[in-house]
């Protein structure tokens, strides 16, 4: 027999035989059975690879970090775990596939700060809500952006680019990594911040607009560290002040843009991680395990502070409260700017 006898709520016991099982009985087996699979996983994961999803193509900022922690990560959680690079859309392609994916924790998103807290402001609509179908992991980073020109540039800070944008409203380009990025943004608060009007010109990576910039086609932008540090090395470019209110240890001799004339300005992009909605409690709570010990090793947060990073680690609860503020902070500027991006 399949089942000798099950009670009822009713007191009355069912008794039922392999061949003519009762349609109450099959409900509570349903019910069983759809639970059963998820609970059995969060106890033995993981048991195979897991997808890290960086919603950026290669060789920028995002994927940087990705890579550098997911080595610690896989020691750690006893399996691979491999980055997938999911580009386009101001991250919506990457975010999307992950919000659509199997709740089980074996595949991760790493967004940031247009993934969580600009798109709902940036889009009419989007095909995933990041408080209602992805569910935060961990906080992991924030990155200073520097505020750099091009090398021939007739100005060397940050007072001397307020005078010639005020000088010549609108005249003076700047490029981003793409509309809405966390560049585009930071530019979009200093703009406002200092009275200015600037013409932003997205392109299709930090890589693209990097390079245009070195050219002197572009004369100013908001890059990260990881991407400039060769070319500011090389004096192919310049810079004038870090996005953070306090200097950074990477480059300590740089001033801070609120230090330099536009007191209490203060941007950086930061990143989380995060899955998708319904996976278990366990399985959240063993990745963010992973990623704590990860961001504990001392050569792999040198490296990183070596370029401007600063690990951030905390609860699933600590990224729910600061994707709230953020969405928050952005949303203003964002409206204020009337960016629309569809």
């Amino acid at each position: 027999m399949l089942i000798n006898t099950l009670r009822a709520g009713s007191g009355h016991s069912i008794r039922s035989t392999a061949g003519a099982v009762p349609a109450t009985v099959l409900t509570v087996l349903a019910a069983v059975f759809a639970v059963l699979p998820l609970s059995v996983q969060s106890q033995t994961f993981p048991n195979r690879a897991i997808r890290l999803v960086v919603p950026y193509p290669p060789g920028g900022g995002t994927d940087f970090f990705a890579r550098a922690v997911s080595a610690k990560m896989a020691e750690d959680l006893g399996q691979q775990v491999v980055v997938e690079n999911r580009p386009g859309a101001s991250t919506i392609i990457g975010a999307d596939a992950v919000a659509k994916s199997a709740p089980d924790g074996y595949t991760v998103l790493l967004g940031d700060t247009a993934t969580y807290a600009a798109n709902p402001s940036l889009f009419k609509s989007l095909p995933y809500d990041p408080v209602r179908d992805l569910a935060p992991v961990t906080l992991t980073a924030r990155f200073a952006l520097i505020l750099v020109a091009h090398a021939g540039a007739p100005y060397g800070t940050v007072r001397e680019f307020i005078a010639a944008a005020k000088a010549a409203p609108g005249a003076i380009d700047y490029a981003s990594p793409g509309s809405g990025s966390p560049h585009h943004l930071a530019m979009e608060l200093f703009r406002q911040a200092a009275g200015i009007t600037l013409t932003h010109v997205p392109y299709k990576g930090g890589g693209p607009a990097a390079q245009d910039l070195i050219a002197g086609r572009i004369p100013v932008m908001f890059l990260d560290l990881t991407t400039m540090a060769p070319q500011l090395k090389a004096g192919k470019i310049k810079a004038l002040a870090v996005s953070t209110q306090q200097r950074i240890a990477a480059l300590p001799d740089i001033s801070s843009v609120a230090e330099s004339g536009v007191p209490g300005y203060d941007a950086s992009a930061w990143q989380g991680l995060s899955v998708p909605a319904g996976t278990p409690a366990a399985v959240i709570a063993r990745l963010n395990a992973a990623f704590a010990r990860a961001a504990a090793d001392g050569p792999t947060r040198q490296r990183l502070a070596d370029l401007g990073t600063e690990f951030i680690a905390g609860t699933p609860e600590d990224m729910a409260a600061y994707i709230r503020s953020e969405t928050a902070k952005w949303s203003k500027t964002i409206r204020a700017a009337n960016i629309t991006l569809d």
